[in-house]
């Protein structure tokens, strides 16, 4: 048997009264995905922990058979900092501090764009190089990533801080969410990541790229805001885990990072962004090829999270059809060029509703189609079909374990 996973980031969500009390998984046209949902057995997945963080990087972590708490050794963190810098291929001594760095947009001393309009990778890369040399030295490093994702290493600094996830407080006041320290050990890199919030500000509203993307309409990247910081987690190798060779797909430095960490082999598809305008139809073939070489397949598919952390339900609703037409069917149409029968397991990581913008805790619906098993006889991929399903209620590491029919929850992650 050979298994992929599909991950729709983001694309749960609430009944809307403008989708006449209907989900946008309920509202789209997705036949292919509802094709599978004929064929799959349905349930609930927990993927947050209680009290960890309601971040990617936990979800993606649980559903991938890792429990987030003991990854970091018992902190309650969201911690994707280690994996990002991972992805960009930095290197990172023992006492390294990693953090997710955005570039924002910040206007009248609120929240306005945690994306800063989803600025282009050419023009982050050169704001985040500029601070770099402007506030770079021998113990702070930024390095450019996507869009507006990038990382800041900072050496010798502590875990005893509180970061905010910019993409949860749109349209709040930014100095209410600055770094906290957590106690007296943690003041004076909270001091520090402060200090660089606001000189950052000095630094980037004047810059030449800004100044342009005002000129154009467009929002200027006008703050750095660092949060999710990490140091190397405790993780065994996947293959050492389940018994598969596997490959990761995804073009999201995160999910990227999960996966080098894991052992997974990282397959980059060229046009794939991150965003509504990625490169469905290649992710597709690079699925198909993967398969070939690999037993275990993770696909992560970002859009419907970013149309949501937007607010743009209209959005929301093309990014889950194009999906649906342009990546789910095209592998559907490619299973035969496999030569095994192939299981299949399609959810989201977590609700992102495009009313509240952010990430919310709840257990997300999942289904599966293994060949030659009994389905639930449900029609429609979406949260409702869920709560019907044979599977019921599963928490973190049962859900894989359940799909690849692993004994794997005995041993010790």
């Amino acid at each position: 048997m050979h298994y992929i996973i599909i991950v729709l980031d983001g694309s749960a969500d609430f009944p809307l009264e403008e989708l006449d009390n209907r989900t946008p998984l309920q509202a789209s046209k997705k036949p292919n995905l509802d094709s599978i949902a004929a064929k799959s057995r349905f349930g609930l997945l927990k993927t947050f922990p209680d009290k960890m963080p309601t971040g990617s990087t936990t979800a993606n972590l649980s559903i991938l058979g890792y429990n987030p708490i003991e990854c970091f050794g018992g902190r309650i963190v969201e911690g994707r900092g280690f994996f990002e810098a991972t992805s960009l291929g930095i290197k990172l001594a023992k006492d390294d501090l990693a953090f997710r760095c955005n570039l924002i947009n910040v206007k009248d001393g609120l929240f306005n764009s945690h994306s800063a309009d989803n600025i282009s990778s050419e023009e982050g890369a050169e704001l985040i190089k500029f601070l770099n040399k402007k506030l770079g030295n021998d113990r702070i490093s930024f390095y450019p990533g996507l869009s507006y994702r990038h990382v800041l290493v900072v050496k010798n600094a502590s875990q005893d801080i509180e970061c905010a996830q910019p993409h949860d407080h749109a349209n709040k006041p930014f100095e209410d969410f600055l770094v906290k320290p957590l106690n007296n050990g943690g003041k004076e890199t909270a001091d520090l990541l402060n200090k660089l919030i606001f000189d950052s500000i000095k630094l980037l509203s004047a810059h030449s790229v800004n100044l342009k993307r005002e000129k154009e309409g467009k929002l200027s990247a006008n703050s750095i805001w660092p949060w999710s910081a990490s140091k190397r987690p405790n993780m065994v190798l996947f293959q050492e885990k389940f018994g598969l060779k596997g490959a990761a797909i995804s073009a999201v430095d995160l999910i990227q990072g999960i996966a080098k960490t894991a052992g997974l082999k990282v397959i980059k598809v060229k046009g794939a962004t991150g965003f509504w305008d990625t490169n469905y139809e290649g992710k597709a073939k690079a699925v198909l090829k993967a398969l070939q070489n690999n037993a275990f397949v993770f696909l992560h598919v970002e859009a419907a999270d970013e149309a949501s952390h937007e607010g743009n339900l209209k959005l929301k609703l093309k990014v889950i059809e194009d999906i649906d037409k342009r990546l789910i069917g095209p592998i559907l149409a490619g299973l035969d060029s496999v030569k095994d029968d192939v299981a299949i397991a399609v959810l989201p990581d977590h609700f992102t509703p495009v009313k509240q913008r952010c990430h919310i805790r709840g257990p997300v619906p999942f289904m599966i189609w293994k060949p030659g098993e009994k389905p639930d006889g449900i029609n429609s991929f979406d949260e409702e079909a869920g709560k019907k399903g044979s599977f019921g209620l599963l928490k973190g590491q049962e859900f894989i374990n359940m799909f690849l029919q692993s004994k794997a929850d005995k041993k010790k992650n």
